[in-house]
């Protein structure tokens, strides 16, 4: 068995390993808005919700050309933002949200997906998502000396779910067909291979 020290291994090596390992992992779609009011649409897949009382969800962030990405800029600016599940029936147009581009260009219209404002917090959503979060920042949490990622803890306000998905609050996995993210372009959904293992009392 081959063992690394992550310390001592480029930033590449470390990213391989571990997109390689922690999979498959949820997307967060996140929809912002920038100070000129330009809509921003990005896919981040260190993403995971952690707490369901209060209702939490994390989500990291790395740097482009040594400064914020677009997202945390505007994460900073306005303090809140949503997330749109990303399923099976979107996944071609969030792959195109991935590109990195100006800051001025508005990642719905380029994706060709509709942005709908949340009913709670100043943040567009795909709405053609199934499901979506409309969340509020509590902190953004620097990593590294001097930091290179950064940890926005946020708390879910609001959110939708399609109609068909629901069984009172039970969310149908196979319906859903979220999508989640292995290394490099290879993706899976929760329709894909499913079982079920019952929990010890």
């Amino acid at each position: 068995m081959a063992t690394f020290n992550l310390p001592e291994l480029d930033s590449v090596d470390r990213y391989k390993l571990l997109t390689g390992l922690i999979v498959p992992r949820p997307i967060a779609w996140i929809g912002t808005v920038g100070r000129d009011g330009v809509h921003n649409l990005a896919p981040y897949s260190f993403f995971n919700c952690v707490s369901a009382t209060p209702p939490t969800v994390v989500v990291g962030t790395g740097h482009r050309s040594g400064a914020p990405k677009d997202t945390l800029s505007n994460l900073r600016d306005t303090g809140v933002f949503t997330v749109s599940i990303v399923t099976e029936d979107v996944a071609k147009a969030m792959n195109i949200t991935s590109e990195n581009v100006a800051p001025h260009v508005d990642e719905f219209v380029k994706a060709g997906v509709t942005a709908v404002m949340g009913t709670t917090v100043s943040a567009p959503y795909v709405g053609e998502a199934k499901a979506t979060l409309e969340c509020e920042v509590n902190h953004i949490l620097p990593l590294g000396e001097p930091a290179t990622s950064w940890l926005v803890i946020a708390d879910v306000r609001t959110l939708h779910v399609a109609d068909d998905l629901l069984d009172g609050t039970r969310v149908d996995a196979k319906r859903l067909e979220a999508v989640g993210r292995f290394a490099g372009g290879q993706y899976c959904t929760t329709a894909d291979g499913l079982f079920t293992l019952e929990r010890p009392d």
